[in-house]
């Protein structure tokens, strides 16, 4: 299993405080056993979000736009004509 990168435990910290924060505001959970239920149902989907691996075009690296055109053979990349002197 790979590791998980800095940016999925990230990810994973951000979703365990936005649902704690929202499970805790929309509950209304006064008692310590609510709120301690509530946090560790947000742990556990943190957990999930951080451990689960990503969809597999992702992982081979597929994008949802069209690749871009390759420029003619002598010509200057787009916007970096002033470069070019004859």
């Amino acid at each position: 299993m790979p590791r998980p990168t800095t940016a999925r435990i990230c990810l994973g910290t951000f979703t365990v405080v936005v649902s704690t924060v929202a499970l805790l505001a929309v509950s209304g959970a006064a008692g310590v056993l609510e709120v301690t239920v509530l946090v560790g149902f947000a742990l556990t989907l943190g957990t999930l979000v951080t451990l689960l691996p990503r969809s597999t075009a992702a992982r081979r690296g597929v994008s949802g736009s069209a690749p871009s055109p390759k420029p003619a053979p002598g010509s200057a990349p787009a916007g970096h004509g002033y470069a070019r002197q004859r």
